[in-house]
Formats: structure tokens, C-alpha cells, sequence
């Protein structure tokens, strides 16, 4: 069996029909997601690439505590993203500039100025940004990312720039956070050499260039995935290309190029 994850494209009316490398959308498609299917061997995380033509919906996801709160089970999302092409006035919303109360921001999502009030971060590639629960967020128009995310579908839609999609106001302000998004949860990544992305505390994530080096391995003991982003890798001696993403049961199945760059995400929470 290979170890490469099944692919699921998505087409989105604010997908778009021009994808960067190594993508393509299908002829008359406008694509805005191409998902990798979580294997059951790992089921916690789900990656997927986001490329868009239009400003998403301002949004929110609650906690692993606030949904077992509601008797909804463990289906809290936290995320982050790396930015891999960016037009040059592309933005994500994150965040507000001001400290924002539930009323307020109730009233905002309502009227629309919501998108006034939050901040705008200007992206290019590169650029990567960790998402806690509770953090409101859009993505801007002109962005494809990596997404890396608890596997959970519960978003709470705040705002939608007047489209006709349910609004999940009373549910997402009980979860928002109105302020500011922190200084320590967005740093920019060189496209080569080895970095730490996100080390807890639901799951861990690396750029690795070559061969891991040992404290690196050492974080990743058990099953693994494993995301191409410059040359491939094989996976179980099967090869992964750029644009895929494949389940190691562990890192001693992996066959890095010498000066290949590939991203490393595992769980640390059930």
C-alpha cells in the first residue's frame, strides 16, 4: 500500500484557475483546496493546500475544551499556515487592532465593520502563522498557504462580506477572542535550512532541510507526516513528490534527498 495520503480537490467560486507549481487545476475548475484524506493510522491532524481569489469569511474555532464543554467530544481546531506565493497586496485578517468586547463585536460582524476592525498582515512567501482556538481570522484574496490543522470541521462564521451563507454569530462570539493577535505566533521562514514551526502544544511541526538533524529526530518517535516542498522524498521506498503528503509510521521510513526541504508535522494530543 502507498504511502502517499489520497487527494481531494475542491473547487471553491473564490478558488482560483491558476495554481503555482507544482498544481493544476483542471480545465474551466476553479480550485480552492486540495485536501490530504487523514489516514486511520493518524487521524488528529489534516493538511491541505488553500489557493485563493477572494477574501474568506471571517471566522472562528473554538477549543478541545470549549466543544467537550458543549458534549460535541474533543472537535477543537487549532491551525497554522505557511505562505508559499502571495500577490503583492495580499493580506490575512488576524486578530484586532483594538481589544474588542462580545457586545462589540457582535454588533461589528452584524453591520460589517468587523473587517475595519481587525488587522491586516501583509504576506509574502515564506510568512507563517500559527492560529490558536478563539483567534478570528480570514484569509485575504491573492494567498496559497499550507494549512496544517486539528482534524475538525466546526468553524463558526462571523462575517461573509454580505454572500448568502449561514452566520454562526451567537456560537462565535462565545468563542472569540477580541484582541490583539500575539507578536510570538507568526514568524517568517527561510525556503531553505531547518526550523522549528510549531512545538506544541497539539502537534509539532518542522522544516527539515536533508536529514534531520538528531534533536529534530528525536521529536519525531512515532508516526509521522511527511510533506515535500523542494525535491522529493521517499516514504517505505515509495517516492512523494512536492505536492504530496505521506504517512511514515516512523522517521526510520523516510529517505530524505541530501538537499531536499520537506515539512514534518505529528500529533501530540489524542
Amino acid at each position: 500500500m502507498s504511502a502517499s495520503l489520497p487527494t481531494r480537490q475542491v473547487a471553491k467560486p473564490w478558488g482560483r484557475d491558476v495554481l503555482p507549481a507544482p498544481f493544476t487545476a483542471p480545465a474551466g475548475e476553479r480550485i480552492g483546496e486540495i485536501w490530504f484524506e487523514p489516514p486511520p493510522e493518524l487521524p488528529q491532524l489534516l493538511v491541505k493546500y488553500i489557493f485563493t481569489s477572494e477574501a474568506l469569511s471571517v471566522q472562528v474555532h473554538p477549543s478541545d475544551a470549549e466543544t467537550v464543554a458543549a458534549g460535541l467530544g474533543k472537535q477543537g481546531k487549532e491551525e497554522c499556515w505557511l505562505i508559499i506565493d502571495a500577490e503583492s497586496d495580499a493580506k490575512l485578517g488576524i486578530g484586532f487592532d483594538a481589544s474588542l468586547s462580545a457586545e462589540a463585536m457582535r454588533a461589528a460582524a452584524t453591520d460589517g465593520s468587523i473587517e475595519q476592525l481587525m488587522t491586516w498582515h501583509s504576506v509574502r512567501p515564506g510568512d507563517f502563522f500559527y492560529i490558536p482556538a478563539g483567534t478570528v481570522h480570514a484569509i485575504g484574496a491573492g494567498v496559497s498557504l499550507i494549512e496544517v490543522q486539528q482534524n475538525s470541521d466546526i468553524t463558526y462564521r462571523l462575517y461573509d462580506y454580505g454572500r448568502p451563507r449561514e452566520l454562526h454569530l451567537e456560537d462565535g462570539v462565545a468563542v472569540a477572542h477580541g484582541e490583539a493577535y500575539p507578536d510570538g505566533c507568526r514568524q517568517h521562514i527561510p525556503a531553505n535550512g531547518s526550523h522549528v514551526l510549531v512545538d506544541g502544544p497539539l502537534f509539532r511541526l518542522d522544516q527539515v532541510e536533508g536529514v534531520p538533524w538528531p534533536d529534530v529526530a528525536a521529536r519525531y518517535d512515532g508516526r509521522l507526516l511527511v510533506i515535500p516542498r523542494e525535491g522529493p522524498v521517499h516514504v517505505a521506498g515509495a517516492e512523494v513528490a512536492p505536492g504530496g503528503c505521506a504517512l511514515a509510521m516512523s522517521l526510520d521510513e523516510v529517505e530524505f534527498a541530501q538537499y531536499g526541504v520537506c515539512l514534518l508535522a505529528r500529533p501530540l494530543a489524542g
